[in-house]
């Protein structure tokens, strides 16, 4: 029974494609529910974010109108799960009837070739334009059972050193880093509050723009590490706790700690901006941005946590924003600022196995030029 699955020509095509799309293009396996006779593959970084892999018999016109229809329906839940605008798929059928003559090629979302031996696969123009090196990585010396083992073990190779990547990313780490920054808040709280001398401090270094345009620039960072009072630090240091210990975790201690500082100053430069001489304290700016980069991220990973972004990360965002509009004494712009600034730091920080080095020096380019014009909007049109 092995030996007539290996020696099947159509099983041989399939092998060799998985074995090109997983291996060599990173692409990973689609569970779907109910679809018979094909094999769908996903990599949200490539330009084909999907490819069809399509061995049931497609004997005429219609069938073939109703399988790019059903496709297209499996594609906009893929969409809504994957928070994406756009996904091209591209199928390749192993098994199509001689009476198909409709057009393969629907535009440039729905692209698809008769794959009915590898020979016609190496000389499709569509293939070759699409995926140039598809040619000779379907070139094998094995034979037969040597070639079904080969292609095994390279795809559990590869998918054993995928999950490995995963797991350093994904594994819990000691949120050493959060821990400090909730010490620091929880000493500046404390401390003055014991020696009599917190209004003082709030007074000398919080957030006050007409202070910081006329030189006390430190005001910007000393001023999200004050709170005021019992309730703001403990709802402030909750939520870093929750929040930053996840991303401290997901992104690494030297990225946090860079989102955390920059999320906090832009948060302020934001409440110079559009508070105008009121007073702006605390922790919640940094904490805006902390969720900004961790919605980048999972935007990155929109595979893994789709569920988590949609349900947790984005109504969590939402809320708190439309919460900070609702509720006096609340700096909502610093919330804003500090939001904005989380994500595109992080951008220019770069996600870990997915960020381009193209792609991290535009967001450097995007988050210098927003910090430049952020303090543009608080030093000068803010201070007119």
């Amino acid at each position: 029974m092995e030996s007539e699955v290996i020696l099947d020509d159509k099983n041989i095509i399939v092998m060799k494609l998985l074995h090109y799309f997983i291996t060599e293009k990173n692409y990973n396996p689609i569970i779907l529910q109910g679809v018979q006779n094909e094999i769908w593959l996903e990599n949200l970084d490539e330009d084909v974010k999907v490819i069809r892999i399509v061995s049931g018999y497609i004997h005429n016109d219609e069938q073939f109108r109703f399988d790019v229809f059903k496709t297209k329906r499996i594609l906009k839940k893929i969409k809504k799960k994957t928070f994406s605008f756009n996904i091209n798929v591209f199928s390749f059928f192993l098994n199509m009837g001689d009476n198909v003559t409709n057009e393969l090629s629907d535009g440039s979302k729905f692209l698809a070739v008769n794959a009915q031996n590898e020979a016609a696969i190496k000389k499709d123009p569509l293939v070759t334009k699409t995926f140039p090196d598809l040619k000779k990585n379907l070139t094998f010396h094995e034979k037969g059972v040597e070639l079904f083992m080969k292609i095994t073990k390279d795809i559990n190779e590869h998918n054993i050193k995928d999950a490995n990547k995963m797991e350093k990313i994904f594994s819990n780490k000691y949120p050493f880093v959060t821990y400090l920054l909730i010490a620091i808040n929880v000493i500046c709280f404390i401390v003055p509050i014991l020696f009599g001398q917190y209004d003082k401090l709030i007074a000398m270094f919080c957030i006050h723009g007409p202070s910081i345009r006329a030189g006390q620039i430190y005001r910007l960072l000393t001023g999200i590490f004050l709170h005021g009072g019992i309730m703001h630090l403990a709802f402030n240091c909750y939520a870093l706790y929750v929040i930053g210990s996840q991303l401290e975790s997901l992104m690494g201690k030297f990225k946090y700690i860079i989102i955390y500082l920059f999320s906090g100053i832009t948060g302020a430069l934001f409440s110079m901006t559009f508070g105008g001489s009121y007073a702006s304290i605390g922790a919640s700016g940094a904490i805006f941005g902390l969720m900004g980069s961790l919605l980048y991220f999972g935007y990155h990973y929109r595979v893994f946590l789709g569920n988590v972004v949609k349900s947790q990360i984005l109504p969590l965002i939402v809320i708190n924003l439309v919460l900070g509009f609702m509720m006096s004494g609340v700096d909502n712009f610093a919330h804003i600022g500090g939001l904005i600034g989380g994500a595109l730091v992080t951008v220019a920080l770069g996600v870990k196995e997915k960020s381009s080095l193209f792609e991290m020096i535009n967001g450097w380019i995007v988050t210098i030029i927003f910090l430049i014009f952020t303090y543009y909007m608080a030093f000068v049109l803010a201070g007119r």
